[in-house]
């Protein structure tokens, strides 16, 4: 199976969507995280929205990122970054981080902030992320979440 990198399409919406969703990481107290309005035309307009493809066209993963993001001029954030269930193991969140990092870097920004998923933190840390702080609770999420950042 061959995979790429390729930018979103409106196409791509609903399964886009599907695979935020239906995560097996969002199940139980995590769940309100994913409980807002999917992702639709105007976000993708809006946002770099990117994702992996394999050769027979199925979306396996994507990632997005937002400019402006936290942090300040020149820093951008990872908003959404999801592997569909039946895909995980493959190494493709490896290649969704790699991508947003290297498109963040074309785009001139100089660090990626990411607010992590708590259980995905270690896969952040793993690829180069260093932790700059804690977003507290807010509205219906009750925990606070580690708040990383890349330096590109």
């Amino acid at each position: 199976m061959t995979t790429r990198v390729e930018d979103a399409t409106t196409a791509d919406c609903a399964e886009l969507t599907r695979i935020v969703r239906t995560s097996s990481a969002y199940e139980g107290r995590y769940q309100a995280m994913v409980a807002e309005p999917g992702l639709d035309a105007d976000y993708l307009t809006a946002h770099l929205v990117r994702v992996a493809r394999e050769d027979g066209g199925r979306v396996l993963g994507f990632h997005t990122v937002l400019v402006p993001g936290r942090g300040t001029d020149g820093e951008g954030e990872v908003d959404f970054l999801f592997v569909d269930d039946a895909a995980q193991g493959l190494g493709l969140g490896r290649l969704l981080l790699t991508d947003a990092c290297a498109q963040a870097r074309a785009r001139g920004l100089r660090r990626l902030h990411v607010v992590s998923h708590p259980p995905s933190e270690g896969f952040y840390l793993a690829m180069g992320a260093r932790r700059v702080g804690v977003v507290p609770p807010e509205g219906e999420i009750t925990w606070s979440r580690p708040h990383l950042a890349f330096d590109l």
